[in-house]
């Protein structure tokens, strides 16, 4: 189970495509450029157990990259294209990367970051050069095609988005391992969603995140072919699973939303009768959204709840998820405990902190009080991500929402999700993200803000019909008192909402413990 397996056995199969281009890398390219860059690594003089960090929009030298630190024993940072030259400094400082590696297509941010990060020894850029940086192409050109001697499994270490604070490096012990062997997360996966030399799997979000990447690379261990789109388009989508005939592909529920709202005329033009299995994760699908979709690609979608963190791992099919609408599936890895805020188990069916009972040891990186607070009081094998749940008789899962979006008016928490949840299924709302803002009476009081399919139907009356369209379907006290309107909401590619920005407008620098 390897890219290096896979070309000895099918040296010109496609490894990977990109899905616009339609640039094919085989898997004797990969396996071959791959190697190369190791030689790199270590020609530099990079050890087992050192980092590099990649800066860079998807295209097909990614994943060469993450192959070569996999097979050198290195650590392996990519970082978010979408940052600044200073958030990208703060995370390859902080990952104490050696070797830095963008793009020209991200000259711009690219050479800002360089002035910032003149200590580190190593800048490459692929695909040309700006001043400063040095050829990646040019540097690996006369390399050996072939192993480095001392090839040892590297793992990647991903940072969390910072949708509530700094981004988190989360890093995980090497297990000093052959480059060719399994792991916790394919175990996993592999046979649950029958991952193989046949998959041909569409990847449509960024590869700098944790599922595009991690499971593009579990494609390539067990010889399929990665679709990859540079951008996520929701009709692009749905072209490019009918030429490239994907029978695998993964999303994210706003993507989700998105092709819902595409004119029936397009939603219906394409054929996705090859389509076999779609996943989704990384944020709870709106139930409404999730329906439509199930009704539209039939019982092929499936869910999984996990984090970068890797302490659990929940899924479910449509099959079990129309059986128990909502959940975001059953323990597949990690027991599950549901608790108060001092700990304490709850009753089946109580809300609370969610916490997985598993051997899996990890830590976020120069953070030891965050890596504490995931630790629970009592039990030192049981971790949280910090999402608020509560599981059924049938032990099935169900978020709520993240502690940290909790929003507290009048002594009373409030959890936006449902909030957003319904709005986002209003016909004239494209995006959404509920919040809490400053109020003097009840400390805190719920907004909406809204990115409207149409800016001309900003207005009051627009307000006022989102404002009753939530109160006709919840309680008052989860609906929100004002909305206000966005050309475009701050959300990560990944989908999930950067809502300290959105909170931050409205808080600025009053004394709150709301973050």
């Amino acid at each position: 189970m390897h890219p290096y397996i896979h070309a000895k056995k099918n040296p010109n199969k496609p490894a990977l495509i990109m899905a616009s281009s339609g640039e094919i890398t085989t898997y004797k390219e990969l396996d071959e450029r791959s190697n190369q860059i190791a030689h790199l690594f270590r020609q530099k003089g990079l050890k087992i157990g050192d980092g590099i960090s990649i800066f860079m929009e998807n295209n097909s030298r990614f994943l060469e990259i993450c192959w070569a630190a996999q097979r050198s024993g290195l650590y392996f940072t990519p970082i978010s294209s979408k940052l600044t030259a200073a958030e990208v400094k703060y995370i390859h400082d902080d990952c104490n990367s050696q070797f830095l590696i963008s793009s020209k297509y991200l000259k711009n941010v690219a050479n800002e970051t360089f002035q910032l990060t003149k200590k580190t020894k190593h800048h490459y850029m692929v695909d040309g050069v700006e001043e400063g940086w040095q050829s990646f192409e040019n540097a690996i050109m006369d390399l050996p095609k072939t192993p480095i001697p001392d090839e040892e499994m590297g793992q990647d270490m991903l940072y969390s988005s910072g949708t509530t604070g700094k981004p988190k490096g989360i890093r995980v012990p090497l297990k000093h391992i052959p480059i060719d062997q399994s792991d916790a997360l394919m175990s996993v996966i592999a046979p649950l969603y029958d991952i193989n030399e046949n998959t041909k799997y569409l990847s449509p979000a960024p590869l700098y995140h944790a599922a595009p990447l991690r499971f593009t690379m579990r494609v390539n261990y067990l010889g399929g072919t990665n679709i990859i789109m540079e951008n996520f388009d929701a009709e692009m989508s749905l072209s490019f699973i009918e030429k490239y005939k994907i029978n695998m592909s993964q999303w994210v529920p706003t993507m989700f939303v998105r092709m819902c709202k595409l004119p029936e005329s397009i939603r219906t033009k394409y054929d996705l009768s090859t389509h076999e299995c779609a996943i989704h994760a990384a944020a709870p699908c709106p139930i409404e959204i999730k329906k439509t979709m199930i009704e539209w690609w039939g019982e092929i979608i499936n869910e999984f709840y996990a984090g970068s963190e890797g302490n659990g791992f929940f899924a479910c099919n449509s099959k079990e998820w129309l059986d128990h609408v909502g959940t975001v599936g059953k323990p597949i890895f990690g027991i599950p405990h549901i608790c108060d805020e001092e700990g304490n188990e709850l009753p089946i069916g109580s809300e609370g902190t969610i916490w997985f009972e598993s051997d899996v040891e990890f830590s976020y990186h120069n953070d030891k009080k965050k890596t504490l607070d995931t630790r629970h009081p009592k039990n030192p094998k049981w971790t949280t991500l910090g999402d608020i749940g509560k599981l059924d008789e049938d032990n099935y899962l169900y978020l709520t929402d993240r502690k940290a979006f909790m929003i507290i008016s009048g002594g009373v928490n409030i959890y936006p999700q449902e909030t957003e949840d319904l709005i986002i299924t209003h016909p004239k709302v494209y995006d959404c993200a509920v919040i809490g803002v400053p109020n003097q009476e009840f400390g805190e009081e719920v907004k909406a803000v809204v990115q409207p399919i149409s800016w001309n139907d900003v207005g009051k009356n627009l307000e006022e019909e989102i404002i009753h369209f939530c109160r006709n379907n919840l309680s008052s006290i989860k609906c929100p008192k004002t909305v206000d309107f966005e050309k475009e909401l701050p959300r990560h590619p990944t989908g999930k909402l950067y809502k300290r920005l959105l909170k931050d407008r409205y808080w600025g620098k009053k004394d709150s413990k709301i973050v």
